[in-house]
This record gives structure tokens, C-alpha cells and sequence, in this order.
């Protein structure tokens, strides 16, 4: 992984969420107008700040893969490394293969940033490509700009 040594800031900790965050979780994940069907809040690591939960990411499972997903932090909290240092530890928790869609170019820079490369809907697993259907038929339809994008180490 490629590592851009970033901290959290003092008033911040980064712990796996707990089924009181799920409420949190959902506000964060809708307010960023990102996938809501699958928050399992088991998946989820948090960063919080000053008692407030400022970001989340999680790590859904599939059969012989893993998604970095719902990865969000709130705005008044952005520009401070909270999302690279999230991203980094979602990198390091994955024990399988990794992928993630995202919407853009500009995101698609950001994660190859750590390492994450764009591939065609092709080559992902039968069990991501399931999960990532939607999205590619957005893409061909009606030019969604979604890349989808593989973890290379």
C-alpha cells in the first residue's frame, strides 16, 4: 500500500462500529447519496470526533472478495487526512481481494492514490459483479460515470 503517513487529528479515534452507531452510519451514507441497501454496521469502522461520529467506511464480504464501500466523511471534517487515513486502514483490514465503484474521475485519482487501479466490469468476480450490475448498467445506459477500480499492492 502506498502510504501517505497521515494521522488522526488528537480529538479524533478510529474504532469498529457498534450497533448504536447504525443511525449515525445511515445519516452519513444517505447524506453523501451513496448505496443504502447494505449497511451492516458489523462492516463499518468509524472515526469520531469530539464525541460526534464525523466519518465511516466499511468492508463488505463476498464470495472470494472484498468492497471498500459507503466511505464518507462530513463535510465540516474534510481536509484533514480523515478519509486517506481511513482508506489506508480499510486497505490493511482486507483479506481478500479488493474492489470498489466509484462515481468519476476525480474520485477514481483519489484511490489510486493507495494503490487501487481502474478495471472494466469484465474482470471483476462473479460475486462483485452481482453487487456492481446496477451501476454497469447505469454506465451503458445512460452514461453514469462509475469506474470500477481493483487494490493492487
Amino acid at each position: 500500500m502506498k502510504q501517505n503517513h497521515v494521522s488522526l487529528p488528537p480529538e479524533c479515534t478510529l474504532r469498529s462500529a457498534t450497533s448504536e452507531d447504525i443511525w449515525s452510519i445511515r445519516l452519513l451514507v444517505l447524506g453523501a447519496k451513496l448505496d443504502p441497501t447494505q449497511i451492516r454496521w458489523q462492516q463499518f469502522w468509524v472515526i469520531e470526533c469530539n464525541g460526534q461520529l464525523v466519518a465511516c467506511g466499511q468492508l463488505r464480504n463476498f464470495s472470494g472478495a472484498q468492497e471498500l464501500g459507503s466511505l464518507v466523511v462530513l463535510p465540516a471534517w474534510r481536509g484533514r487526512g480523515l478519509g486517506t487515513f481511513l482508506t489506508q486502514h480499510l486497505i490493511h483490514q482486507a483479506t481478500q481481494p479488493l474492489y470498489l465503484e466509484c462515481l468519476g474521475e476525480r474520485l477514481a485519482q483519489y484511490y489510486t492514490r493507495f494503490g487501487f487501479v481502474t478495471i472494466s466490469f469484465e474482470e471483476l468476480p462473479p460475486s462483485v459483479k452481482r453487487k456492481f450490475g446496477l451501476s454497469q448498467l447505469g454506465k451503458r445506459l445512460i452514461k453514469v460515470p462509475v469506474v470500477f477500480m481493483k487494490y493492487q499492492e
